[in-house]
């Protein structure tokens, strides 16, 4: 092995790059920089210059999730807006090759703040500075014109929550866990979210899985600033008040769970999620109607997400960059989603400024 691609499936990928037009060195080397609870992101490097690799876990993949091509169509349609994202290089769909599809973009140079401690060491003005980037970046994503830049066949433009509580109801159906408190939560959170379907205002790309440490950030200048986003495996056509909405309920403390260490998104320092709501509707997004079931639908989401990594925990025992914790955050996440979900969060204004009232965001 070469890393974590053996050199005959290294070979392979540099003939598919080379055949999409990419100037690759005669020899390839493979490194990995994280894996196990999402797709396997690989280092590509001839010496010279630098690519990303991305495909599947090789065990435990559920349906429709890490969807490596995904990613790669709607970075090739973002590629010549003022979206930052990495440039696209080759998509390959044959899994004989690597056990799975895999996409290659070029590498982009930049920072990761995933850790409590590696957001703490970066200063109170840098951290608002990255935290107005990621808002403005979000906003200027819902400003693309989805069908200009060849999108329009990405997905459904219309009944978007509807569609995730299908989605994410059949998520759990493969994922639950065996805990008849938790079967019972998720059942009302779901009969709730189908109750009170809104009306959908507005139509975009979404990312669908928005927060720092999915973002590369460039801090070399006087301004931080996104350099490009990643991990684009959730992204579709949809609502964007949705993204605004995940990207608030990941501020939630159980999201240490879900990753197994203290996150850069759960701080104290950062903005709260009223603040961050706020920030985004200045940056020029979309006014955030409908909030709390939004709201409520992303902590369904993300108890859901955690337990798919539980899943894959107890089916594979302990798998490389898995967690133990996760699914303790799922009870949690779902607690929050009813509370939102409950006549008293409904009866909080939902667009006042886009404000996001939850006690538990």
């Amino acid at each position: 092995m070469t890393g974590v691609l053996a050199e005959i499936e290294l070979a392979v990928v540099r003939r598919r790059m080379l055949a999409a037009g990419a100037e690759v060195g005669p020899e390839l080397d493979g490194s990995l920089i994280s894996g196990g609870r999402s797709n396997l992101t690989v280092l590509l490097d001839d010496g010279v210059c630098r690519w990303v690799l991305r495909t599947p876990p090789r065990h435990g993949r559920t349906p429709s999730a890490h969807d490596v091509g995904r990613e790669f169509r709607v970075t090739s349609g973002l590629a010549t807006t003022d979206v930052p994202v990495a440039a696209p290089v080759v998509f390959c769909e044959d899994e004989a090759l690597l056990g799975g599809p895999f996409s290659v973009w070029e590498f982009v140079d930049g920072v990761t703040v995933q850790s409590r401690d590696q957001l703490d060491a970066l200063g109170s003005e840098v951290v608002d500075g990255i935290t107005g980037a990621l808002v403005e970046t979000l906003a200027a994503l819902h400003r693309v014109d989805h069908v200009v830049v060849g999108l329009e066949r990405f997905g459904r433009p219309d009944a978007y929550v509807r569609r995730q509580i299908t989605r994410w109801s059949g998520q759990w159906e493969l994922v639950a866990p065996g805990d008849a408190t938790v079967q019972d939560h998720a059942i009302a959170v779901r009969r709730l979210l189908e109750e009170q379907i809104p009306e959908q205002v507005h139509t975009s790309i979404v990312h669908g899985d928005y927060r720092i440490d999915n973002a590369l950030l460039d801090l070399t200048g006087t301004t931080p600033r996104v350099a490009a986003v990643v991990d684009w495996e959730l992204s579709t056509i949809g609502d964007p008040v949705a993204d605004v909405a995940t990207m608030c309920a990941y501020r939630h403390p159980a999201f240490d769970q879900v990753l197994g260490f203290p996150t850069a998104w759960t701080s104290p320092s950062l903005d709260d999620a009223d603040a961050l709501a706020q920030r985004y509707e200045r940056a020029g997004g979309v006014e955030l109607a409908h909030w709390p079931v939004h709201l409520g639908l992303a902590y369904y989401k993300i108890a859901v997400i955690a337990a798919g990594i539980d899943y894959r925990w107890r089916a594979e025992g302990a798998p490389e960059g898995g967690n133990d914790t996760a699914g303790s955050a799922v009870a949690p996440f779902l607690e929050a989603a009813l509370t939102t979900l409950t006549a008293e969060g409904l009866s909080r204004p939902p667009t006042q400024g886009a404000r996001c009232r939850s006690t538990t965001c």
